[in-house]
């Protein structure tokens, strides 16, 4: 546990009504006591607020309410002081330096959260969540953040090791007390009975959770096709404002246009991409290497292709590689004279618009929500894994799983299964931060917000 005192501004620096700063460790309401003009406050009671001033020896910084809360009941467990001073970048951090010249040090990204974590307040999954809330975009995402900081899925997680625990000690109790009767009889079928159970779990856990990472991370849409096809034009469409330069001149986009709608709850993030074509611009063949990047990243391809124009070359390589990912085929200017054969391609998924109408927009908006079943999602459970590390370490724990029903089919002795069983139960107490790597620790808070 650290002991030094650390303080941060844990609002948006800038213009505003109030600025808060924070304060946690052991003598940082003595600390703020120095330089408050008020009540004394290592005499009023935990978790009440109080009016003061701050000072600089007699000169008056500010008018300022005062939080004080006590060790244990507190966010990082230590003793937190904040104070809600007002609205400024001057004032604010003139208060934060007087701070910091009385002693405190100021945070690191994120160590408040840390000091949750490293002092048994939250495990890892419920820190993670803290980021999730502060990130969330939409209110399925929020909704999953905060089912998570209430421990929703630590406990599912907790559960799934207790099963391993006690499949461990009743190997253990057989092998060094065989004469011992009330213990249960842990035969290899016992273990491949519970292998299978918990594997069968952890991978729906684990496809469920690669299922709905779009709740977190929503779905990166690139918007793909030639130039002059209507790409941009598609893009303000579905945005609702003008985000993209639209002209009749082509290859007027020449880098990546990005902007972001919720649809049915989940963030859409479109991605319109310079036009596809060969060129000796060398501006606009930069442009058209990237967006070849970003479809090969995209979760979506929206390929537009014209009404009005026979398939060209370049366009029918583009549909090759359309077979093994999620895409809509948005034929565009159907108001125009058809001269568009897609019949001899076996595309799913067609979409005809017209922007100058906006026809066949809510077409386009409800494609995607039935590619990706987003009505579905409302009645689905919240308990999954949201991030990378924690499928990963899911996926190295079945990965073991696999070894011990190998193992098993080997004819390979209970107490050298034990091992790899021991195994599972560390590689999920990961996940929890029930053990972990300093390094790996840093890392993680270092992507928090200041004063977090």
């Amino acid at each position: 546990m650290n002991n030094d005192i650390i303080v941060s501004i844990s609002t948006a620096l800038g213009k505003g009504a109030i600025s808060i700063v924070r304060l946690s460790g052991e003598g940082c309401i003595e600390l703020v006591n120095s330089v408050f003009k008020g009540k004394d406050l290592t005499k009023v009671d935990s978790h009440t607020i109080n009016y003061g001033h701050i000072v600089d020896n007699d000169k008056v910084v500010d008018e300022v309410l005062v939080a004080v809360m006590r060790a244990p009941k507190t966010y990082t467990r230590e003793d937190i002081v904040e104070i809600n001073c007002h609205g400024g970048i001057a004032v604010t951090n003139k208060v934060l330096e007087l701070l910091v010249i009385n002693g405190a040090r100021l945070s690191l990204p994120g160590e408040f959260t840390k000091r949750a974590f490293l002092n048994g307040r939250i495990d890892l999954v419920e820190a993670e969540a803290v980021m999730d809330i502060i990130e969330s975009k939409t209110d399925k995402a929020l909704n999953v953040a905060v089912s998570h900081l209430n421990g929703n899925l630590s406990n599912i997680i907790r559960e799934f090791r207790d099963k391993i625990l006690n499949l461990l000690a009743n190997i253990e109790v057989n092998i060094d007390y065989p004469e011992y009767e009330d213990a249960e009889v842990v035969t290899i079928n016992t273990i491949k009975d519970r292998v299978d159970e918990m594997t069968n779990t952890l991978n729906l856990i684990i496809k469920e959770s690669m299922n709905k990472k779009i709740i977190k991370d929503g779905i990166d849409a690139a918007i793909i096709g030639k130039p002059n096809v209507g790409k941009s034009s598609i893009l303000n469409m579905l945005l609702g404002e003008e985000k993209a330069i639209v002209t009749d001149i082509a290859g007027t986009t020449r880098d990546v246009v990005e902007g972001s709608i919720s649809l049915n709850g989940i963030m859409l993030n479109f991605i319109d991409t310079a036009g596809i074509r060969e060129t000796d611009d060398v501006v606009e063949k930069f442009g058209v290497q990237k967006s070849l990047e970003t479809m090969n990243k995209a979760n979506l391809i929206l390929f537009v292709l014209n009404n009005n124009e026979i398939i060209t070359k370049n366009e029918e390589e583009i549909i090759k590689q359309l077979k093994n990912k999620k895409y809509i085929v948005v034929v565009n200017k159907k108001d125009l004279d058809k001269k568009l054969d897609l019949s001899k391609y076996q595309l799913d998924n067609i979409i005809y618009t017209d922007t100058v109408s906006s026809d066949g927009i809510e077409s386009l908006k409800d494609k995607i929500i039935e590619l990706f079943k987003l009505d579905e999602l409302d009645n689905q459970s919240d308990d999954f894994f949201t991030n990378e590390r924690q499928i990963t370490l899911a996926k190295e724990a079945l990965y073991i799983m696999e070894d011990v029903k190998k193992g098993i089919d080997n004819e390979v002795p209970v107490d050298m299964l034990e091992i790899d069983i021991k195994r599972i139960w560390t590689k999920l107490g990961e996940i929890l931060g029930e053990n972990y790597d300093e390094e790996l620790i840093d890392k993680l808070f270092s992507n928090f917000c200041l004063g977090k």
